[in-house]
């Protein structure tokens, strides 16, 4: 065996030792501190005194703290974030377990004050205050509860905004019309963290555009029939029960960490008692999504059981698993298991379409996103001509992701054609990652790779067509494509170069080749890629200024793809996965998925596995085979 063949080998056994008897694996969905923090501010608001959770949950977020007192979300963004430490420090504060004079918290503090104070914070976080008493509610909320009542016909609508963001602002706006606000005993004072006291603590952005989009609401809120009480009460009576029909098994809400911590508040302000069987359930449901990572406890923005196990299915049959192992046969028959028949809200804006996606979680039943879909589907392939359950299945899925297929070409996670222009009028921090569900590079390219590659979908498909017209007109001027789901220019250039290579698309194709350079051109001196979280923010390509193995694994994937021998970039790529794949350094850690620029940062611990896996069994069946 050589050295490529012994790497294979040894990721195939790391990944057989870490399934799961229910055939899944559930590796970390690894989101920081975030979550850890806003459990323990849940548990203490609620007074529900799981003294070894808050205790272990304090401990994970002091070990992530920086020694000039902050939290970061990356490891290179500078000196630290204020949103994070603010939480961080809000948090431990909370716990009781740390007085206000501890070193760490008074590091933190001076952090805080030094980089603008508590009023820096991020729209959502300052929601999280005004809800926990730290901060009046202002008087004036961007947009109105009444808004949920507006029809779908309407130019502007609730169900114009990406599911996502309803999950979020559907509790959101009960609770800001309700001013809802609750205090402890315990509830430690945050005055000492501002610089200065302004009057509108969140400072809404007054632009034309969102007077425009104010004015339009009001509009249709007054075309609404009775009286402006009445539509009031409908109207948070629409929201509650919005939030009561996207309940999982499980008790959360869409089973995400945020829109469920924020149901919670909603109910209580609503009259429920915070013993209520719904509030029980969904703190249990968010209990249950705790995990451990280098003997610390995390509380997981989600699971990702699904997404991991579809990958991972995929990678080990393309190393040369057959299809037939234990191993694969238990993690399809989970797949299998979580294929969903529910019509979720996708069917808004896709009425002739039939159920039969897959969702991301191990408990989603009601959210199924392309990627999923698509990624489960190609664990199938090999199978689906022997096994009628799987054809069925496969049928079902593959027609789904068909028709989730935007008007402009493109695809989407979760709903179609959901991008509205109005949505960048709303004042709304991060909304353009929060509100929107546009084509993306990503999901198009992976798209297009799944069914150029694994169906016999022709290449002269008019939606074929469609989808390489999208990716040659999103390309960016220097060659690359920007991936919504991933860290960033690197992730969308590799999904891009791949799916319209398996869509027909000449290797030599001028837009192809433009993006190959530009992989090229980015290369570090070591073989590897590296590209920092700062690129999402910036809009541009940033390097990291080191390599790691994922980003790696990308970039040599589209490498591969366009070659028909080994180019020097491309064995400088895999020397450097041979050399560098056990090593142990802070690029291991580093989130390459991304949630919500500025704010949600996602590390996949499957992804170390998974993609240097794929780009070192494709280099060997291509050039070794």
């Amino acid at each position: 065996m050589n050295r490529t063949e012994n790497l294979i080998s040894h990721i195939v056994q790391q990944l057989k030792a870490a399934q799961t008897p229910n055939g899944s694996w559930d590796y970390p969905f690894d989101t920081g501190v975030s979550t850890d923090t806003y459990m323990i501010i849940l548990l203490r608001t609620l007074e529900i005194n799981d003294e070894d959770l808050i205790q272990e949950l304090s401990e994970r977020i002091l070990s992530k703290q920086e020694e000039n007192g902050a939290w970061k979300l990356f490891h290179d963004e500078g000196n630290g974030n204020l949103n994070a430490t603010v939480e961080a420090l809000y948090a431990l504060r909370y716990s009781g377990y740390y007085p206000k004079e501890d070193k760490r918290l008074q590091r933190a503090k001076k952090f805080i004050l030094a980089n603008g104070g508590i009023e820096k914070s991020h729209m959502l976080a300052k929601i999280m205050f005004a809800l926990t008493g730290q901060i009046p509610w202002p008087a004036f909320f961007p947009i109105p509860v009444e808004m949920i009542l507006l029809p779908p016909s309407f130019p502007i609508n609730f169900y114009d905004i990406s599911n996502f963001g309803r999950s979020n602002l559907a509790p959101i706006m009960i609770l800001a019309t309700k001013k809802y606000s609750k205090k402890t005993k315990r509830s430690p004072k945050l005055t000492d963290l501002y610089i200065s006291r302004e009057d509108d603590f969140f400072n809404w952005p007054e632009t034309r555009e969102s007077k425009r989009f104010f004015s339009l609401i009001s509009e249709g809120i007054k075309n609404l029939v009775g009286l402006p009480k009445y539509i009031h009460s409908m109207a948070i009576n629409r929201a509650k029960q919005y939030m009561l029909n996207h309940i999982e098994p499980d008790g959360t809400q869409f089973s995400y960490f945020s829109s469920t911590f924020l149901m919670i508040f909603a109910l209580l302000s609503l009259g429920y008692s915070k013993n209520d069987p719904l509030i029980l359930n969904a703190i249990n449901g968010i209990k249950s999504m705790k995990c451990k990572i280098n003997g610390y406890t995390h509380m997981q923005y989600t699971t990702a059981n699904v997404w991991n196990t579809s990958l991972i299915s995929f990678a080990l049959q393309t190393a040369g698993i057959p299809p037939t192992d234990p191993m694969i046969t238990k993690a399809n028959q989970y797949l299998l298991e979580r294929e969903q028949y529910k019509y979720g809200d996708w069917v808004i804006h896709n009425p002739t379409a039939l159920p039969g996606g897959w969702g991301f979680s191990d408990v989603n039943t009601i959210d199924p996103d392309v990627d999923d879909t698509t990624a489960t589907l190609r664990a199938f392939a090999n199978l689906v001509e022997t096994e009628p359950t799987l054809r069925q299945a496969w049928d079902r899925g593959k027609a789904w992701a068909l028709a989730m297929q935007n008007d402009d070409g493109g695809w989407p996670a979760f709903e179609k054609n959901v991008d509205k222009k109005w949505l960048k009028m709303l004042p709304i921090e991060g909304g353009r990652f929060l509100l929107s569900d546009a084509s993306s590079a990503d999901l198009t390219g992976r798209t297009l790779e799944f069914f150029g590659g694994y169906t016999n979908l022709p290449k002269t498909n008019d939606v074929m067509k469609r989808g390489i017209d999208w990716l040659f007109h999103d390309q960016k001027k220097d060659g690359s494509w920007y991936g919504r789901w991933g860290i960033c220019y690197i992730y969308g250039t590799w999904a891009a170069i791949t799916g319209l290579i398996a869509s027909g698309v000449d290797p030599q194709n001028k837009n192809v080749q433009k993006g190959v350079n530009w992989l090229k051109q980015i290369q570090n001196r070591d073989g590897g890629w590296g590209e920092s979280c700062k690129s999402d923010l910036n809009n541009t390509y940033i390097p990291l200024g080191s390599s790691n193995v994922t980003q790696t694994a990308w970039a040599l994937d589209a490498l591969i793809s366009v070659a028909d021998k080994p180019s020097p970039n491309i064995n400088a790529g895999i020397a450097y996965l041979l050399d560098s794949y056990e090593k142990s350094d802070w690029t291991i850690d580093y989130p390459v998925g991304q949630g919500m620029g500025g704010g949600f940062y996602i590390h996949y611990h499957s992804y170390q596995y998974i993609f240097p896996l794929l780009a070192l069994a494709h280099y060997e069946k291509k050039f070794q085979g």
